[in-house]
């Protein structure tokens, strides 16, 4: 396999385990960006530049020590005391981030498809099981085929609400700020979050692919793409009066342009939360299997059966939760790792 081939897929897979939910109905985007306008085209900027330098440290920094695990990377930022306690709270992080997740794909099924909540959960959980037994090829399997849809599909609304747009300098508008602290701090929050989830599938991969050169390019490559993917859905969601009155700003274009795209977003939705659940049970298991060798398939029931426990709880309610308190705490982790010498 080629560099530019190897390198795609570590692209993949970063950006399929950092895209979710929020991601397709534009919640995110609205919440750290587009309410601000031109403020929020500059935050993806800043963003994108974190996803690239710091996505591309902590890769380097994990294969230069070759870590098994996201535990491996704590230690050697925070130290052995201070990173066991970091090793916790992710752990939790991921466990907790995973059950919205998996709620999530429940509800697409029940709100979009009109079908049962559970018929979407265990779906996700035996398909996943099946993805993640094949370890990083089914990683890169699936994200390799993912991402690309969600690139096209993403460029596809924004040209279409482009050539509906009737107001051109809407781009250019800055809106009123309440709180200017939460503005600044808005895209170093979202990268923070996005990244210490990334870890548990990023970390492993880079130790294994042990090639600064691949690592280097599928890094600027993944966060090239999550900057574009953001602007896409940035300048897309800009053309709604009112954006932050939606609870899925994305779904309210889609009702506009309706017919078979409608069937494509649904299809986007659910791969966007699929790649974000075996990303984040995938790094759950390599943080076990340092403790549990050659117990792989029980390491996977037990995860996917607490998910599924968790998972009972409504989605919305889980994601208002459990995403801003860990947003804020991993304003923390993107600072060590940005001030950690490499």
């Amino acid at each position: 396999m080629n560099k530019w081939s190897s390198a795609f897929q570590v692209a993949a897979v970063y950006v399929g385990t950092v895209v979710g939910a929020g991601f397709a109905t534009g919640k995110e985007a609205v919440e750290f960006f587009t309410q601000y306008g031109f403020l929020g085209l500059i935050g993806i900027l800043v963003s994108g530049y974190l996803f690239i330098h710091l996505g591309t440290k902590m890769m380097m920094i994990s294969m230069d020590i070759q870590a098994e695990s996201y535990e491996d990377l704590q230690r050697y930022i925070f130290g052995e005391k201070l990173g066991h306690f970091v090793n916790v709270f992710v752990l939790i992080m991921l466990l907790g981030v995973s059950a919205v997740m998996l709620s999530g794909s429940g509800a697409v099924f029940e709100e979009q498809l009109h079908l049962p909540k559970q018929l979407g959960v265990l779906l996700t959980v035996f398909v996943g099981i099946f993805v993640i037994l094949l370890g990083t090829k089914g990683l890169f399997l699936v994200n390799s085929f993912v991402v690309p849809l969600m690139i096209v599909f993403n460029l596809g609304i924004l040209s279409i609400s482009l050539m509906n747009l009737e107001e051109p300098t809407i781009f250019l508008r800055v809106p009123e700020v309440q709180n200017i602290w939460k503005l600044l701090f808005a895209p170093f929050a979202y990268t923070a979050f996005n990244l210490a989830m990334a870890q548990g599938v990023l970390v492993p991969i880079a130790s294994k692919i042990n090639d600064r050169s691949i690592i280097k390019l599928g890094a600027y490559m993944g966060g090239l793409v999550l900057t574009l993917i953001l602007l896409s859905i940035h300048f897309s969601l800009s053309t709604l009066p009112d954006v932050m009155e939606y609870e899925i700003p994305m779904g309210i274009i889609m009702m506009k342009i309706g017919g078979t795209f409608f069937w494509l977003y649904v299809m986007i939705i659910y791969s966007e939360i699929f790649t974000s659940v075996i990303a984040g049970v995938y790094g759950i298991q390599k943080q076990l299997e340092a403790y549990m060798p050659n117990k792989t398939i029980p390491i996977l029931l037990v995860i996917f059966s607490t998910l599924y426990s968790i998972s009972f709880f409504d989605y919305s309610e889980l994601l208002s939760r459990l995403y801003p308190l860990f947003g804020h705490i991993c304003l923390i982790y993107i600072l060590a790792l940005w001030l950690k010498k490499s």
